[in-house]
C-alpha cells in the first residue's frame, strides 16, 4: 500500500505532463485511464487445455521481437503436441498499434500501471499461466502479485547495462527483492547475465540476443519490392535511408543529401522518424532546404514525380521493410546522448552500409560485435555523416564489403529466438 501511495503522488504530479502530451503535435500517453484502473477488455478464453502466456513489450521494438518469439513458441508447442495461447501488452500507442496488427485487437491490451488494484484486475482478466517481460521491464507490484498467485515470470532478451546495474546497485536490497521474484532471466549475453546474477536473479540463462533473429534481411522479399516500386526507385538509384531519427538527426541527413546530391544524381533520401507526429516539423526542414519531397501516405500506387528525390515516411510499422530498399543506412537516436540508439541490426541484415552515432547504450553488445567485425562505422556528427555517405558513393566496393560483413555477422548470431522459446516452454511445463 505504501508503494501505491507513492505511485499515486507521482501520478498526480505527472498530470500536467500527461495533459501536455495530448496537445496537437504531442505524443499522447497510451490509454492512461485504462492503465490506471486495469479495466482492460478480457481476452478470449484460451482453447481447452491451452496454456496462456502474457507477453509484454514497452514499444515497437520489443513488440516486434516478441511477435517473432510468439510465432516460434507456437511452432515448438505444436511440434511437441502442446497448446498455447499468447496475449500481449504494451505501454505506448505505437507498440499497441503494432501488437494489434500482429496478435489481433482482442489479444492486445495496455499494460497496467504498477498499482495493486490495476495489476490485480488485469491478472484476473488475463489469467496467465506465465508472464514474459521483454528486456528489462521490472515492476515491483506486478512481480509481487504474480508471485503471490504462483505465476512464473521470465525476462526475455534480458538486458542489464552497466548504467542500469549501477542504478539498481544503489538500491541493492530492493533490486534483490524484485529479481528474487523473477523465475528465469534469458539474458542476451554473458555480461548481462553476470549483472543480473550479481543483483540477485536466481535462474539466469544466456540465450543470445533476439534482435539478431528479429530482423529480416531479404532484399527481394515481396514487401521490400512493393515499397521499392511504391517509391519509384529505379535499379540505378542509390537510397540513403535515415531511420528511427530524432532531432537534430533529420536536419543532418538533409544537409548530407544536399551537399552530395549535385554530384550524385542517382542519390535518393528516405527519412523515417522515430515518432511519426514529428512529420510537420521535418516537412518544414525539407521545405526550408528547397528540396522536392513526398509523403509516404500520399503514394497511391503511382511513383513520385521524377524530380522528387526525398521521401518522408509518415506511417508506422514499415521501417523493417524500408531498410531493404537502402544501400546506405544511418540509424538514429544515436547522436544526442539521450535516447541510446535504435536497432542497427535491421539494415545490417540487408547488407546495407551502416553507420550510427556514438550513443548506442541500448545496443552495446550488438554494436561491439559490429565494430569488432568492421561491419559498421560510428559517425560522431554531421560532417562525419556526410563523409561516410560520400565514401559509400565514391567507393561502392568499400560500401558493399562493409554491408557484406554486416549481414554475415547477423547470420552467425541467429538462433536466440528458438533457444528462448524452448526455455519458456520448459518453464511453463514446470509451473
Amino acid at each position: 500500500m505504501l508503494l501505491d501511495f507513492a505511485y499515486l503522488v507521482a501520478a498526480i504530479i505527472a498530470l500536467p505532463w500527461v495533459a501536455w502530451r495530448r496537445l496537437p503535435g504531442g505524443r499522447p500517453v497510451a490509454a492512461p485511464w485504462t492503465r490506471l484502473t486495469g479495466s482492460i477488455a478480457p481476452p478470449p478464453a484460451p482453447a481447452a487445455g491451452a496454456s496462456r502466456i502474457w507477453l509484454h513489450g514497452v514499444s515497437v521494438g520489443e513488440v516486434q521481437l516478441l511477435s517473432a518469439l510468439a510465432a516460434e513458441l507456437r511452432a515448438q508447442a505444436e511440434a511437441a503436441g502442446r497448446s498455447i495461447d499468447c496475449v500481449i501488452s504494451s505501454s505506448t500507442n505505437t507498440g499497441l498499434e503494432l501488437a494489434a496488427k500482429r496478435f489481433g485487437p482482442d489479444r492486445t491490451f495496455p499494460c497496467p500501471l504498477d498499482f495493486t488494484w490495476a495489476v490485480d484486475r488485469v491478472l484476473d482478466r488475463v489469467r496467465p499461466d506465465l508472464i514474459v517481460l521483454g528486456e528489462l521491464e521490472l515492476w515491483p507490484t506486478l512481480l509481487a502479485r504474480a508471485a503471490r498467485r504462483g505465476i512464473p515470470v521470465l525476462v526475455a532478451n534480458g538486458r542489464m547495462s552497466e548504467r542500469s546495474a549501477a542504478g539498481y546497485g544503489r538500491v541493492a536490497w530492493f533490486a534483490r527483492r524484485m529479481l528474487g521474484r523473477v523465475t528465469t532471466v534469458a539474458a542476451r549475453s554473458q555480461a548481462d547475465a553476470d549483472r543480473f546474477a550479481a543483483l540477485g536473479a536466481h535462474d539466469v540463462v544466456v540465450t543470445g540476443s533476439l534482435k539478431f533473429d528479429g530482423v529480416r534481411g531479404d532484399r527481394v522479399a515481396p514487401e521490400v519490392e512493393r515499397f521499392r516500386q511504391l517509391a519509384g526507385f529505379a535499379t540505378t538509384d542509390i537510397v540513403f535511408l535515415a531511420g528511427s531519427t530524432q532531432a537534430p538527426e533529420e536536419s543532418l541527413a538533409i544537409e548530407t543529401f544536399r551537399s552530395l546530391a549535385p554530384n550524385h544524381p542517382a542519390l535518393r533520401l528516405v527519412i523515417v522518424p522515430r515518432h511519426v507526429e514529428r512529420t510537420p516539423e521535418i516537412a518544414a526542414l525539407l521545405d526550408a532546404a528547397g528540396l522536392r519531397w513526398q509523403l509516404r501516405s500520399r503514394l497511391d500506387g503511382t511513383p513520385p514525380p521524377p524530380a522528387t528525390s526525398v521521401l518522408l515516411i509518415d506511417t508506422t510499422g514499415e521501417l523493417g521493410w524500408w531498410w531493404g530498399t537502402a544501400s546506405i543506412a544511418f540509424v538514429g537516436g544515436s547522436l544526442d546522448g539521450i535516447r541510446g540508439g535504435q536497432n542497427m541490426l535491421e539494415p545490417a541484415a540487408y547488407a546495407a552500409a551502416v553507420c550510427f552515432g556514438p550513443h548506442t547504450r541500448n545496443f552495446r553488445d550488438e554494436v561491439r560485435r559490429l565494430l569488432d567485425a568492421d561491419a559498421a562505422v560510428v559517425v560522431p556528427d554531421g560532417p562525419a555523416l556526410t563523409a561516410f555517405v560520400g565514401q559509400c558513393l565514391t567507393d561502392p566496393a568499400w560500401a558493399a564489403a562493409l554491408g557484406a560483413r554486416a549481414t554475415a555477422l547477423v547470420a552467425v548470431h541467429r538462433g536466440a529466438t528458438a533457444t528462448t522459446a524452448r526455455l519458456i516452454l520448459d518453464r511453463l511445463g514446470a509451473s
